[in-house]
């Protein structure tokens, strides 16, 4: 393909000439997946704040660059949550067993 403006012969992939600078009109938008969004996405599994504070820093660089991966960090920071919720039920559930047990049981003093 040739130039619209300087007439240059140029690949017919290129966006912009490599002479004169101007577009050609082919748009080539390859938009990158944001690798922190993954990375809190995988973390979120394992280590649930870890996993929250990078889904977090993740929607917030997606916003300003306009990235893909935002379904990746918002998953991320749910699962995180979900995980931290049900970690601390746990730990209150199990607290509240112990307790329950621990004060039926008689003390023997000799």
């Amino acid at each position: 393909m040739y130039c619209k403006n300087c007439g240059n012969e140029i690949d017919d992939r290129a966006a912009v000439c490599p002479k004169c600078g101007v577009s050609t009109g082919i748009v080539t938008a390859v938009q990158n997946t944001n690798v922190l969004a993954i990375v809190g996405f995988v973390l979120s599994f394992f280590m649930s704040i870890a996993g929250l504070v990078c889904s977090i820093i993740a929607r917030k660089q997606i916003r300003e660059s306009g990235e893909k991966g935002m379904s990746f960090a918002t998953a991320g920071m749910i699962i995180s949550i979900v995980s931290m919720v049900l970690s601390v039920v746990a730990v209150i559930i199990s607290l509240l067993i112990v307790f329950v047990f621990a004060s039926s049981i008689p003390y023997y003093y000799q």
